[in-house]
């Protein structure tokens, strides 16, 4: 639910309805008006814009229109309907340069560079990976994301064409890509990533020490049940969310934030970023995910300035894909890629690493005494 609510124009009784929403309300939950409620779900949504669908009877719970003072109730299907189709994402050809690491008949593995949007949606329909893919490469081959919708009798498809793309990256998250080249390749990994039947590496650098050299995070992720733009950690078995497993293993300690790479079992979105806020490690500088704020160490000044140093170099959060390996489509053999991690992270991981073996932490111990004895 990513396109913003538009106010719709006044409808005449006999015109034909397409669906743009459709959430179900959980089993557990609680009386809330339906405007509240529609703008936890929507991008972009203003209050104001829910309550005009509502008054011209674009809002509709189990297929009857309702205001929007309406209470949502356990089990009830709401839907937001307008006069006219989803609006379609045209895939606009775009001479953007692309890092590309590998290639032959069947596949790309492309370096994804941070702050690159992989493929065009509500808000960024232009500049993405998937932009740069259908200039630099033709006949692409496509999978659709979407379903048919259906509203008074008339069926519509909503779908999002991602030409190549079998997996994505966040945004903000820098790595290793394959993409598929063939219609062949397109469907034996997509299998493969279906499957987890492949190895896929990550690096981050995430706040705190850890007590172990190693671990696992096994717990269910699906949406926040209050943020719908979080991912919530929820128990094993639970029925929120889905299964997933992050193997971890320490690969530098600074004292006040850890270097890790992270093998995924199970490929959650945001998986790595919410199994490690859920085990009190949030990624560095990860603003969605409350890293973005000194989680360890004091906040005296000097120590206060250096994170938000780090924070500059480093504008995003500290997780890239390093590597990815699996069996070619074709030939069947195994191959793996590998990458250097991005620059900014490179910066930010010298200077943890300097100013840990400096007296970095002895002048904040200091700092801190002198402060309890001003008190």
């Amino acid at each position: 639910m990513n396109e913003e609510l538009e106010l719709p124009e006044e409808q005449d009784g006999d015109q034909e309805l397409y669906e743009h929403y459709r959430v179900v309300a959980d089993k557990g939950q609680e009386p809330l008006r339906i405007d509240k409620f529609l703008m936890n779900r929507v991008q972009n949504a203003t209050r104001t814009k829910i309550q005009q669908a509502a008054e011209n009877g674009n809002i509709l719970v189990n297929e009857k229109p309702v205001k929007s003072n309406y209470k949502v109730k356990p089990h009830d299907v709401i839907t937001v309907v307008f006069a006219h189709p989803p609006r379609e994402i045209e895939l606009i050809p775009q001479n953007i340069p692309i890092d590309i690491v590998y290639e032959d008949n069947d596949l790309i593995i492309v370096n994804k560079h941070p702050g690159m949007v992989v493929h065009p949606g509500y808000g960024n329909y232009k500049g993405t990976l998937v932009n740069a893919l259908v200039y630099h490469f033709q006949q692409l081959p496509v999978s659709k994301s979407g379903a048919a919708l259906e509203t008074n009798k008339k069926s519509t498809e909503q779908a999002v064409l991602r030409p190549g793309l079998v997996h994505r990256l966040d945004k903000n998250t820098s790595g290793i890509m394959v993409v598929a080249k063939s219609e062949i390749a397109m469907t034996k990994l997509a299998q493969d990533f279906f499957d987890r039947n492949l190895d896929r590496k990550y690096i981050a650098l995430v706040w705190g020490d850890f007590k172990e050299d190693s671990g696992t995070v096994v717990g269910n992720i699906g949406r926040h049940l209050k943020d719908r733009k979080l991912m919530d950690v929820f128990p094993e078995g639970s029925e929120y969310g889905k299964h997933a497993v992050t193997h971890y293993k320490v690969l530098e300690r600074f004292g006040y934030v850890t270097l890790i790479e992270c093998k995924l079992e199970t490929g959650r979105t945001h998986q790595i970023r919410a199994h490690m806020q859920h085990i009190g490690h949030s990624l560095f500088n990860d603003d969605t995910y409350g890293g973005n704020r000194i989680l360890k160490g004091t906040t005296f000044a000097k120590y206060k300035q250096f994170v938000d140093n780090c924070f500059e170099l480093l504008p995003r959060h500290a997780l890239h894909a390093k590597s990815l390996g699996f069996n070619h489509p074709t030939s069947g053999r195994y191959i793996h890629f590998d990458s250097e991690l991005p620059e900014d992270m490179q910066a930010v991981i010298k200077k943890w690493r300097t100013y840990a073996n400096s007296n970095g932490f002895e002048e904040e111990a200091i700092q801190e005494d002198h402060t309890k004895i001003k008190k």
